[in-house]
Parts: C-alpha cells; sequence; structure tokens
C-alpha cells in the first residue's frame, strides 16, 4: 500500500517524536546518574570556594579555578571577562540552538558565624577597607553547581543537539572596589556589554539560586516578573546653618529632611498603582549635625527604590524626585536628589517558565512550588533583558527545621544543606538538555 505525502509525513513525524523522547529520556537518566557520581567533587568544590570566598570584581583565585576545571574538559574557555568573569563554550555534535547557563561567584563582606571545618576565615578589602569575607550568599553553591553540570553535559555532547554557554559571572552582590555613580557598570550588565551573548547568542538563558527558608532540595519558581529592580537613591537637603536657639536665622534641613521622610511614604501609598505589583521607598541613613546647639548647613540621606515593572519604576522615580524637591522648597531649602538605576526586575519569561516546568519537575522529584515575589533584586535580568530567561530558587535549608526560624540570605549563620545541590545539578542540566532537545529542529 502506498503512502500519501500527508501520511509519509506523519509517520515522520511520529519517528521523529519517539526519538526524541527517547534521546530525552536517555540524556535524564544520565544526567541523574552522572550527578549522583559526582556529587563528591561537587561538594570539595563547594567547600574549597567557601572557605577562600572573594568579593565583587576581586574573584581572581575563584575564577582561576573555574576557568582550569572547565579547561580541563576541553571546553573552549575565555577569561577576563567583565573584570574576572569567565565564559565556556560546549559544542555539541549536532546543530541546534543554544542555551546560556549563569553562576555567579563573588562573596559578602560579612564575618561568618560557624563551627563548619570549611568555614571562612578569609579577609578582603571593601572601599579601601579591611573587612571579614563570607559566601552568604550561597555563590559558592552556585558556582560549583555550575562546574558539575558543564562536566555532565560535556559527556554527552556526542548526542547534544547545540551549544551550551556557561557565564561564571563576577561581582552580583556589587562592586567592591568602586560605589556605583550611574556611570560604571559590573557584573551581568558589564558582561552583556562586552558582547557575551552575541556570539554565540543564546536562544534561553537559565540560572538558579539557593535559598533559605524553603526545605533543602525543593524548587520554587515564578513566571512573569520575580525579583524586583533596585536602584540607590541619595538626597541631600541644603539649608542654611545657624544657632539652634535662633532658627528663624537659618534654614533647617532637619526639618526638612523629616517632612521629607513622611512625604516619602506617600509616593507608593497615595501615587502609585499597587494592583498589579508592590513597590517599595525606603530610606536607609540619615546624617547630619555636628553638635546639639548648631542647625546645620545640610543633611544627607540614601534609600532605595524596588519595583517589579519598567513603567511604574520610572513614574516612582519621577514621583520620588517631585517630592523631595517640593518639600524642601517649601521650607525655603533646596534638594539635590540623584536615583543611580542598578538592578533592571527580574522578569521569567511566561512561555519559556511553562514550557520548562516539566524539567524542573522531574529535577526535584515533583517538589516544585510557585513562590512569592521576592524583594531582593538580581542582576541576572540584564541577561533575560536580551533574551527569554527564567530563574528559579532551590531551598537549602535542613527540612528537620522550622522554615521560618531560619537565617536568611546574607547574614552571618546562614547556612547550605548539602544534599540540595545534586538538585541543583539536575535543574541546571536538564534545562539546557530538554530545551537543546525540544528545539533541536529550529537550530541554527
Amino acid at each position: 500500500m502506498h503512502l500519501t505525502r500527508i501520511a509519509q509525513t506523519v509517520l515522520l513525524s511520529l519517528i521523529a517524536s519517539h526519538a526524541g523522547a527517547a534521546t530525552l529520556d536517555s540524556s535524564r537518566q544520565q544526567i541523574a546518574e552522572q550527578a549522583q557520581k559526582l556529587e563528591p567533587e561537587l561538594l570539595e568544590t563547594r567547600r574549597d570556594l567557601h572557605a577562600h570566598p572573594e568579593l565583587g570584581n576581586s574573584e581572581k583565585r575563584t575564577a582561576e579555578l573555574v576557568a582550569g576545571q572547565l579547561k580541563a574538559m576541553g571546553l573552549e574557555v575565555k577569561t577576563g571577562v567583565a573584570r574576572t568573569g569567565v565564559v565556556a563554550i560546549l559544542k555539541g555534535a549536532l546543530p541546534g540552538p543554544t542555551v546560556a547557563l549563569r553562576a555567579d561567584m563573588d562573596a559578602l563582606p560579612v564575618k561568618e558565624v560557624s563551627d563548619l571545618p570549611f568555614a571562612s576565615k578569609a579577609k578582603g578589602t571593601y572601599l579601601d577597607k579591611e573587612v571579614d569575607v563570607m559566601h552568604a550568599c550561597g555563590h559558592d553553591a552556585h558556582t560549583a553547581i555550575l562546574l558539575s553540570t558543564a562536566k555532565i553535559l560535556t559527556g554527552i555532547r556526542d548526542t547534544l543537539p547545540g551549544t551550551v554557554v556557561f557565564y561564571f559571572q563576577p561581582a552580583e552582590e556589587g562592586p567592591s572596589d568602586f560605589i556605583p555613580d550611574g556611570k560604571n557598570t559590573w557584573g551581568a550588565k558589564m558582561m552583556v556589554q562586552e558582547g557575551v551573548m552575541k556570539s554565540p547568542r543564546p536562544d534561553a538563558v537559565f540560572g538558579l539560586h539557593v535559598w533559605a527558608g524553603v526545605p533543602a532540595g525543593q524548587i520554587a519558581y515564578r513566571p512573569g516578573p520575580t525579583l524586583a529592580s533596585s536602584d540607590d537613591l541619595r538626597i541631600k537637603i541644603v539649608g542654611k546653618q545657624t544657632h539652634a536657639g535662633r532658627p528663624w536665622d537659618g534654614i533647617d534641613p532637619i526639618t526638612v529632611s523629616a517632612q521629607t521622610l513622611v512625604g516619602l511614604q506617600t509616593v507608593v501609598s497615595r501615587r502609585t498603582d499597587i494592583s498589579s505589583y508592590p513597590s517599595v521607598v525606603s530610606i536607609g541613613t540619615i546624617n547630619g549635625g555636628t553638635r546639639y546647639n548648631i542647625i546645620p548647613e545640610s543633611v544627607d540621606m540614601t534609600g532605595t527604590i524596588r519595583s517589579y515593572d519598567y513603567g511604574i519604576r520610572q513614574k516612582l522615580h519621577k514621583d520620588v524626585r517631585q517630592t523631595i524637591e517640593k518639600i524642601a522648597e517649601s521650607g525655603g531649602a533646596k534638594a539635590d536628589v540623584t536615583i543611580i538605576e542598578k538592578y533592571d526586575p527580574t522578569i521569567n519569561n511566561p512561555a519559556l517558565t511553562e514550557k520548562m516546568l516539566p524539567t524542573l519537575k522531574w529535577a526535584a522529584r515533583d517538589d516544585v512550588v510557585q513562590g512569592p515575589l521576592v524583594g531582593g533584586a538580581e542582576d541576572f535580568s540584564f541577561f533575560a533583558k536580551e533574551v527569554p530567561g527564567l530563574f528559579v530558587f532551590l531551598g537549602v535549608t535542613p527540612r528537620d527545621q522550622d522554615m521560618s526560624k531560619a537565617a536568611p540570605n546574607h547574614n552571618p549563620g546562614f547556612f547550605v544543606d548539602e544534599s540540595a545541590l545534586v538538585v541543583g545539578v539536575r535543574t541546571l542540566a536538564s534545562l539546557a538538555t530538554d530545551y537543546l532537545y525540544a528545539h533541536a529542529e529550529v537550530g541554527k
């Protein structure tokens, strides 16, 4: 019996579909087996990195360790990216699309409170001052997870349809060698500016973050806006110095600053549409005056502006500036307002998130939940602004603990249950392979 052209096409599609499923199942099996096999090496790398943390733009030892392992895998490696970053390229044997996987490498100026045998005793230089340094946000885990992921994917390159690019990024927490001024860049934004996403250009980018207060091994995700933008707010209220007993002879910047604080609270509560996404305007420091009976010349304040939407973000900037300047004017003072845009909101591509949800469920053995909005910021946002991105959270708090009492990220007591790290490896490796196999037919 002769098959019609349509029947032939249908049959070939079914054959290709079954072959693809078989390849996908095979890759997942290899990922699961190799992740378990590599776990001792994964933990050894993580502990080494944890014991030797480095601040943003100072990750020299970390970058050397990363580059050395990647070169030993036979990958194409570029160092010195965005100062201390490392990029590696794995080309599969078969044609297909390109995916990027990202890990950040830097630590924080925090003194570790821990009795772990590999606890950090490191010192570093932060804005010209010596400080204690700790991986208090888990970037040591991210780096170790991505290195193991690279090793697994390299082992299956003969059946890999497409290209995987590994971004080992510096300075996610910000630079340690200069204060952000709106002109200099760092971390992910600098990597993008240097062209890491142009050659090769990924079709999708994936990343993860270990998170306290979430059970070890559980994955939390969220489609759409996930983490907030982060902008620095710097205010100088300039008045006129005088004796505190004769305030009418001057202009009191302290009183104007107090009025400014109250006025800023109305920017969100009365002028911002929060029916879709929340926003935050917070003042963190106030400095002014030298003596109890002297009204000072000026007062300096700093704070942060957070939002999840680009339009709301720009309106917040306008309203904050107007509120401060008009309050100062009403008191006879002058306000100098500087808003420095640091991190964009991290927005997970909804279609990509939905498509990769089965992958997350496989990697976490179905222990996957949809998480809340996070008030923190992430410069993974700059990668996800260029191409569709997905950023997920990996729980690292021991399951026998009260999640609400876990020391949070950035805390001196931050703790990583290392049993979760192999889940992270399964996650990044399967996100890459599942995407490549699913889109192989449209590969370049």
